[in-house]
């Protein structure tokens, strides 16, 4: 049985009550009502019911299950269809704009993850065509345990160990599968392997920014703050850079770090280690490249993302000048897109920066390549086709 502070979902099916432990990679809340169903379920009373509140625990075939959260999908996009090809509403600013982007993401997210599929203790999937989850689930949750009951066993429901939403379980398989084949990471001339739950460095142009910049004179030891994947701080290395020290507070991150650092070759290296932020002591060269807008994260993975009330990158603006040498620098690699949406004025970057103690000693800056920038009906278009990615090197201020 689980331990007692493990969430309970809790439902009736043939006219009996159930429960199972309830797993959500965000700390989701289980939903309250709960119907059972399966390949008799039509797309418009799937929606109507998620829409509803009300979480629709899957009893059916797997890929049909796959196909009917497609039309949910459907369904929930339509009315944005509609506004956008309605004639012009009044005009919004950035930050009205993106408030709107994130309640319809999050009322997306809540309405699609009704759609339940249950676990058994080993990881299986007690539903016709189901793929095998092991692996992923097993990276995503850790190891297994013997389900100590045969699914289906005397025509009861089959064995529910736990339940998850299918998005989630579809989540985990993608995770999965990146974490085989790797990232390209074109400065490295290797593949970075992000682990569930950790931020793939797919958008290569802040990493170009570093492998791109003179490193100060001097730099044999370099800082590492929010390493994730550990992709800076192997490019630091693979660069010359004699000792790196790389930082997270983040478990999953962590292991994901020291994982590619071993695959790379480079644990003489990188040391990686837990810590808030900076590591003890001081260095030549400090890099952080902190989640790029201020707001709150719903997800574990969102946590790469969005960072409530600049919290990392104030910490890291605040606390560089004493981890720097004389004569050091810190790179701090930021976005624009925060300006742009009217989150954060670059007058309060370069106050922050100001109030730190520090000075901007140069500013190197790439257009971001990434597909949205040219997608024309996100919502936050325009702020996107307007984005800098920069590199600031920050020094302390002279008294």
């Amino acid at each position: 049985m689980p331990p007692n502070d493990v969430p309970m979902l809790v439902w009736s099916e043939n006219d009996r009550p159930q429960q199972a432990r309830w797993r959500s990679g965000a700390d989701l809340p289980p939903p309250a009502r709960v119907v059972v169903a399966d390949d008799r379920m039509t797309a418009d009373a799937a929606f109507r019911l998620a829409s509803e509140g009300c979480a629709l625990l899957w009893r059916g075939d797997f890929q049909n299950a796959r196909q009917l959260l497609q039309a949910m999908a459907h369904r929930v996009d339509r009315p944005a269809r509609r506004r956008s090809s309605a004639a012009p509403v009044a005009e919004t600013n950035g930050v009205d704009r993106f408030n709107i982007y994130r309640q319809v993401q999050s009322q997306r997210a809540r309405t699609l993850g009704m759609l339940l599929i249950p676990l058994a203790a080993d990881y299986g999937v007690p539903l016709r065509r189901a793929p095998d989850l092991l692996a992923a689930c097993t990276e995503a949750y850790g190891p297994a345990r013997v389900a100590d009951v045969d699914a289906g066993a005397h025509g009861m429901p089959p064995v529910t160990d736990s339940v998850v939403t299918l998005r989630e379980i579809l989540g985990l398989v993608g995770a999965h599968e990146w974490r085989k084949k790797g990232v390209e990471v074109a400065a490295l001339n290797a593949r970075i392997h992000p682990h569930y739950g950790v931020f793939a460095p797919v958008r290569s142009e802040y990493i170009d920014l570093v492998a791109a910049a003179a490193l100060p004179p001097g730099a044999t030891l370099a800082f590492d703050i929010g390493t994730g994947t550990g992709v800076l701080a192997a490019l630091l290395a693979r660069r010359g850079v004699a000792q790196v020290v790389a930082t997270d507070l983040d478990l999953r991150a962590l292991a994901c770090a020291r994982e590619n650092i071993q695959h790379l070759g480079l644990t003489q290296q990188v040391t990686v280690l837990q810590a808030d932020l900076f590591p003890p002591g001081r260095a030549p060269l400090v890099v952080c490249n902190p989640p790029w807008l201020p707001a709150r994260p719903t997800s574990p993975l969102e946590h790469a993302v969005y960072d409530p009330d600049s919290r990392m990158l104030r910490g890291f603006l605040e606390g560089l000048a004493a981890h720097l040498t004389p004569g050091g620098e810190g790179w701090l690699i930021l976005s624009d897109l925060a300006e742009h949406l009217g989150l954060r004025p670059r007058a309060t970057l370069l106050a922050m920066i100001d109030a730190a103690g520090l000075t901007v000693l140069a500013r190197a800056h790439v257009r971001p390549r990434h597909p949205r920038t040219m997608d024309t009906a996100d919502a936050l278009h325009a702020a996107r086709a307007a984005e800098v990615t920069s590199l600031w090197r920050l020094g302390v201020a002279a008294i």
